[in-house]
């Protein structure tokens, strides 16, 4: 493992915490976490490895206090998570075989569109809406698509989790955010049960940040579960256009 700092354990610790708390509300939390761990020098892969471990634990706690809230019943996704576990599994193994950079090109424009669409539709609310596709199809169909990105890239998993919810399920924007969260949960866990076969996450370090990740978490669902629509679009809008720009800025 590489020698980090003390100084700089705190600083990833601390963005670890912001992305628990971001993540928990809209998603995007590996915006701030991925960056913080290349630039401490940790190697892509290994980073990317490190950020499933941390990112795993953030997403556990915020389904956890989204179900204690009573905005989504867990048992009832135990299909859907392993569908999106598998799907993230199999993204993870053929993440070296298939042309991600083809799959980077298009993503700013999906992040940009997901942010206009959560910004500027009427009627967004926390009121769930006529579905457009049953829960079955929405399982088998969309489910393990998402869970397979997230294995094969993963930044907007939670976006692209949520605009199925709201545009395909019918889910107002409360419940949706909570219904992402095990999905999202089971597709860290696939991508790095993955990762773990081409490369070794900093264990220590991911399960420091992990921690800071529960607390972020605990404080970002808490607060959405309190103030709904009202906090969770700005957010998600936010996220996913920091994100896309992230992306663009990248490629130069």
């Amino acid at each position: 493992m590489l020698e980090i700092s003390f100084d700089l354990v705190l600083i990833l610790v601390a963005a670890a915490f912001a992305a628990g708390f971001v993540d928990s509300i809209a998603g995007g939390g590996g915006l701030i976490t991925i960056p913080a761990l290349l630039l401490a020098g940790i190697p892509p892969v290994t980073a990317l490895a490190t950020n499933k471990v941390q990112g795993l634990f953030g997403a556990g706690m915020a389904a956890v206090t989204y179900a204690r809230a009573g905005h989504v019943v867990l048992r009832r996704q135990i299909g859907p998570a392993a569908l999106s576990f598998s799907g993230a599994v199999l993204g993870a193994l053929l993440a070296g075989s298939l042309p991600t950079d083809v799959i980077r090109l298009g993503l700013p424009v999906l992040l940009i569109a997901i942010a206009l669409f959560f910004a500027l539709r009427p009627g967004l609310s926390d009121i769930d809406r006529t579905a457009r596709i049953g829960p079955l199809a929405f399982a088998l169909g969309f489910v393990p698509v998402i869970g397979f990105y997230d294995g094969l890239l993963g930044p907007g998993t939670g976006a692209f989790f949520m605009l199925g919810f709201v545009s395909l399920a019918g889910y107002g924007i409360l419940r949706a955010t909570a219904h992402t969260k095990l999905l999202n949960f089971a597709s860290n866990v696939g991508g790095l049960a993955g990762f773990l076969l081409v490369a070794k996450p900093f264990w220590m370090l991911g399960l420091l940040m992990g921690a800071a990740q529960i607390a972020g978490a605990y404080l970002g669902s808490t607060l959405a579960s309190r103030a709904g629509a009202r906090l969770i679009r700005p957010v998600l809008v936010t996220a996913s256009t920091a994100l896309a720009l992230k992306l663009v800025w990248d490629w130069f």
